[in-house]
């Protein structure tokens, strides 16, 4: 069986299968203890990061250059590990149900390399069952090696934040599980190699596994009622942020705010956990209440800034409008199930097809998934309208007097700059 010591004194490697925001950090961390093998399957993003350029901005280009990573899109090369972590994405279909494709990918390919006395940990985000239902039989049936005899599975919810970099990889206490007591023991002192905060013991693999989906669960849940009161107080002209702040000043108030609520984790783990619970019989409430309410944010900000225009007597048929921040949250480079989105094509179907700005998200990027174009700076001028989507750090700097027309409207859904003067301000 594979032991600590088999790592720590290189006999034995470490890999990583998908290597983004979760698995790059990780790989990195990693490397400064152990032998490890960085896989992705993108030839580009391999190269990239041979090249010392980190495009997630999570650890930096020099942290990347310095690595002793052995970064490889050769499938092969995963038979050189023994100890293998998963983390591919995890996204959600059209319908709002699990896409597990690319995780069932990955298994495949690593059961086609997996080597006897291996372990296997998954970190993508699942719905309790999936490692043991979905991915066990996979990794058993591709490669022939029998789960419990010749490979064991744990499971290690990732919790990394993109863009924030207080809470990193080791100052997080990370929930670790296995499928038996002396698995979990592993896998625990593995990850304590990095984790300077410990671990987490999870009885089991479920618990580790449900765990994760309530974890952004709670958060959506919290945003969603931030969102209705957002919505409540913007018909009673009551400026939201205000009465937040006001209450606020009790100490066990929670401290959340309105906004745009996408991204890879909080607007879609929900629909994982609420999906698990219809397959035995439960349809949840609450749950799918919050979702709603923030799926739909986005046509609430369009049409009241649309609304807004037409006050200010300007029609918006004509108007020229400029969407600041285009990525899932401030100041990260990811603009995957970014919620701005919704607000772009919402507008088009008024007939409006505003400019997009975003100094951070990748323009090749943005094209090739989204087919957007994203604007210059120097084309922000002359606007009657800017929706200020994304509290980047750039946004706060800039002189707006400057973009706007004399009689204009400023959306600032996060309320990170103060209004202006003559201009028509407003903020969820």
């Amino acid at each position: 069986m594979l032991t600590l010591s088999n790592i720590t004194n290189h006999n034995k490697k470490i890999s990583l299968i998908g290597l983004g925001y979760v698995g790059l950090p990780l790989a990195v961390a990693f490397a400064k203890k152990a032998q490890v093998i960085g896989f992705d399957l993108s030839s580009k993003k391999i190269e990239l990061y041979k090249k010392g350029i980190d495009p997630t901005n999570e650890i930096g280009n020099e942290a990347v250059a310095q690595s002793t990573v052995y970064f490889t899109d050769k499938p092969v090369d995963l038979r050189q590990a023994h100890f293998h972590i998963v983390a591919v994405p995890t996204p959600i279909l059209k319908n709002k149900i699990p896409d597990l494709s690319l995780l069932e990918s990955a298994c495949r390919l690593l059961g086609e390399n997996l080597m006897t006395g291996s372990i296997v940990v998954f970190e993508s985000t699942v719905y309790p069952g999936v490692t043991e239902e979905v991915c066990v039989p996979i990794l058993e049936s591709v490669s022939g090696l029998k789960c419990g005899q010749d490979f064991k599975v744990g499971y290690s919810p990732e919790r990394i934040n993109p863009g924030d970099h207080e809470h990193r990889l080791e100052n997080i206490v990370k929930v670790v599980s296995g499928m038996d007591a002396e698995t979990l023991d592993i896998v625990a002192k593995v990850y304590e190699l990095v984790v300077e905060a410990g671990v987490c013991r999870a009885s089991s693999i479920q618990v580790a596994e449900a765990a994760k989906v309530i974890e952004n669960s709670q958060r959506d849940i919290n945003i969603a009622f931030m969102n209705e009161l957002s919505i409540i107080f913007n018909r009673m002209g009551i400026d939201t942020l205000e009465v937040l702040n006001a209450a606020g000043t009790k100490w066990n108030f929670l401290n959340f705010r309105p906004g745009l609520v996408g991204g890879h984790c909080i607007g879609v783990d929900p629909y994982y956990l609420t999906y698990r619970a219809e397959q035995f019989g439960y349809h949840s409430q609450v749950i799918l209440a919050g979702r709603h309410i923030n799926d739909s944010m986005g046509k609430h900000v369009a049409e009241n800034v649309l609304k807004l225009l037409v006050k200010t007597g300007i029609s918006f048929h004509n108007a020229k409008v400029a969407v600041l921040g285009l990525t899932f949250k401030e100041n990260c480079p990811d603009t995957r199930n970014s919620k701005v989105f919704t607000v772009i094509e919402e507008m088009k179907e008024y007939g409006v097809s505003p400019l997009v700005f975003d100094p951070i998200a990748d323009r090749v990027e943005v094209v090739d998934e989204y087919g957007l174009d994203l604007c210059e700076f120097s084309e922000l001028v002359e606007l009657d309208a800017v929706i200020i989507a994304v509290a980047h750090e750039q946004f706060k700097t800039y002189d707006y007097d400057k973009m706007l027309k004399p009689q204009a409207v400023l959306a600032d859904i996060k309320g990170i700059v103060s209004p202006l003067t003559g201009r028509t301000y407003w903020r969820l």
